[in-house]
């Protein structure tokens, strides 16, 4: 029998291994505006403006570049030994830590999950001063906190359900007539998601995104890579996607983790919240003004470490692949007449 999960807030936390720690704080802290709460030899600890908690971003010197652990705040710190006992309960690797194993925060519950994810539960941090009206050191591109994590998994509905048993509901999917699932979007939090789930080869980490208030703040960013004649960081976008209506940015850091900027979803908080349904051929559903996706977005993740520091191993994704079924916003066009094509086989 399950035992009773834990009582997950937020997302609230992410670790990155990063291969050059300086090249690494030249884009988390000069171009993305970050807040540096600590920082030494081997990591930074960063945190958006909004924050009061150590940290929302560790970067980590390592020699390949993976997401080392994804963390959810709970409730209470009771809730620590309910994760312990849910987690062998689903026969998952378990470790306690101890308070201070990671700078700023509590006692932790660390596992493996059955997705094959690095992910942490906390209870007490740290608490560092809110620079929400620091206007002082506010940058034209000011970010405000921690969003959403992103992660590719090779079965959807399978993610879904196990997500679903932590109390997570759905707020929007993409769906095909045949009832394959490419992708979820999940929330704790009352906006669109504090994960979302990508069918993909997997567990990677597809991406993690900070959320702005304003739109200006992501053209900010943009302007600022133009200005240091680094717009190949610039991924896809600016745009507004279909799923969550949310202003959207992809950039890219100096090892390749992908970084989402985010501005302008919407409330999810009521018991009764719809769940929207996208088709995967809608041509609004990734862009709402039906832009193109660059095929690297749907290729491209970070390898996951194993609680030892191992990559893990990747699995592919048996369904059929989103990017491999759609025409529209997926990198590809509509024809003018009646008929679609796939841009290029025309040429």
């Amino acid at each position: 029998m399950t035992a009773t999960p834990p009582d997950v807030l937020r997302c609230a936390y992410a670790e990155l291994v990063v291969t050059d720690l300086a090249a690494s704080r030249a884009f988390y802290v000069d171009v993305l505006g970050l807040v540096v709460t600590h920082e030494d030899s081997s990591a930074l600890y960063l945190r958006a403006f909004e924050e009061y908690l150590h940290h929302s971003l560790i970067l980590r010197k390592g020699p390949t570049a993976a997401l080392a652990v994804l963390a959810y705040r709970v409730r209470s710190a009771a809730d620590l030994d309910l994760a312990d006992a849910y987690y062998r309960s689903l026969g998952c690797r378990v470790e306690r830590r101890a308070a201070g194993a990671t700078r700023g925060i509590g006692e932790a519950v660390r596992v493996i999950d059955p997705l094959g994810f690095p992910v942490e539960f906390f209870h007490e941090a740290e608490h560092v001063e809110r620079f929400t009206q620091r206007y002082d050191v506010h940058g034209a591109g000011a970010l405000s906190r921690l969003d959403h994590f992103n992660l590719d998994t090779p079965d959807v509905p399978a993610a879904r359900r196990y997500y679903e048993g932590l109390g997570f509901r759905v707020s929007e999917d993409i769906q095909d007539d045949e009832g394959t699932v490419y992708a979820a979007w999940m929330f704790r939090k009352p906006t669109v998601h504090d994960v979302a789930l990508t069918g993909g080869d997997g567990p990677r980490l597809h991406h993690i995104a900070f959320a702005s208030h304003e739109r200006h703040q992501i053209l900010h960013i943009c302007d600022h890579l133009g200005a240091l004649r680094k717009p190949g960081m610039i991924e896809r976008g600016p745009g507004r996607h279909g799923v969550s209506n949310a202003f959207y940015l992809y950039v890219r850091d100096p090892d390749g983790h992908r970084i989402e900027i985010y501005t302008h979803d919407y409330y999810t908080g009521d018991p009764d919240n719809p769940v929207i349904t996208w088709d995967v051929h809608d041509n609004q559903r990734r862009d709402w003004w039906g832009n193109p996706v660059v095929p690297s977005w749907y290729t491209d993740a970070s390898v996951v470490l194993d609680l030892a520091g191992a990559v893990a191993p990747v699995v592919a994704r048996a369904e059929p692949r989103e990017a491999d079924v759609t025409i529209g916003a997926d990198g590809f066009s509509f024809s003018a007449g009646s008929a679609e094509f796939k841009l290029g086989e025309q040429v």
